[in-house]
């Protein structure tokens, strides 16, 4: 029986996304040759590796069997060849990232727009969003998170300094609210909660008093899971947001905010990239990794 390669990986592709659609994205292909391409492997095998409904796609007890088989074989060849490219003039290949909006915008495209501008054969596609990602299961090269909420068993690369938390309200609240001397006084504020993708609670703000943490519940009249809308909202002051100081961006200095509570904030890990201890990096991973690196 012959065996197309291309339709085994299509096959992996699928059967990973649960999706013909997005494995037709993925693999660049459109999606009814995808769907023609998986139906003549399962008629040259004779057997049904998918079961197809109107929402979902899901391997068979055969589909299982065959993507334990093959797929991390074919995740083994990807890789090797990735690695060929050491052997040309200039390192090319993907890298593909899970990160949130913000430190994208922040730190990743300032610090690698250089790298692509010198390699012009290496790509980066970038998953922006608020909420953890798998980075084994989904296939990515690496994730960005915090310091302190990498798993010990990942290579943790810092890509940028420490931060502060700022509690911060526009001029026009605080002229119809008092200011807050201690965490303990939000509870009689407005405040912009935040809505946690990941758990689907709401963020508990989190301060410093004397070496330990103090934990405030807050409350108010909007709840965002963005933190772009909750800047918004405390520059149209409709009550205190607590943010990273740096997604205040110039409003603190400009007066458009005003800050409280700053003793109360003290700085902690910033931004790490973190990927599997078992990676055996490419030659383009790598540059993206010292790229982005802090000295």
């Amino acid at each position: 029986m012959k065996r197309n390669l291309n339709d085994l990986l299509y096959f992996v592709t699928v059967a990973r996304e649960s999706s013909f659609t997005r494995a037709a994205a993925q693999l660049g292909v459109t999606q009814p040759a995808l769907s023609q391409a998986i139906s003549a492997l399962e008629e040259r095998m004779q057997i049904r590796l998918l079961t197809r409904t109107t929402r979902s796609v899901s391997p068979t007890s055969a589909g299982e069997r065959l993507l334990l088989a093959i797929g991390n074989r074919i995740d083994e060849i990807e890789a090797e060849l990735d690695m060929l490219t050491e052997l040309r003039d200039k390192p090319a290949g993907r890298v593909r990232i899970t990160c949130g909006p913000d430190v994208l915008h922040s730190t990743l495209l300032p610090k690698l727009s250089p790298l692509l501008r010198e390699y012009p054969d290496i790509n980066i596609e970038f998953d922006a969003n608020h909420g953890f990602r798998d980075i084994v299961a989904d296939r990515f090269d690496a994730g960005v998170r915090l310091g302190d909420t990498i798993d010990k068993d990942m290579i943790a690369v810092p890509i940028g300094p420490k931060l502060r938390m700022a509690a911060v309200a526009a001029p026009d609240y605080f002229s119809r609210y008092p200011i807050p001397n201690t965490p303990h006084e939000l509870t009689q504020h407005l405040c912009i909660n935040q809505r946690m993708v990941r758990s689907g609670g709401l963020y508990v703000w989190d301060f410093d008093q004397d070496g330990g943490d103090l934990n405030v519940r807050v409350s108010g009249q909007l709840i965002f899971n963005t933190s772009v809308h909750i800047v918004d909202a405390a520059l149209a002051g409709l009550g205190i947001a607590f943010l990273p100081e740096e997604e205040f961006g110039k409003h603190i200095e400009d007066g458009r905010l005003i800050r409280v509570l700053e003793p109360w904030c003290k700085p902690f890990p910033g931004y790490y990239l973190y990927y599997p201890s078992r990676k055996q990096p490419s030659p383009a991973f790598s540059l993206v990794v010292e790229a982005l690196r802090v000295g």
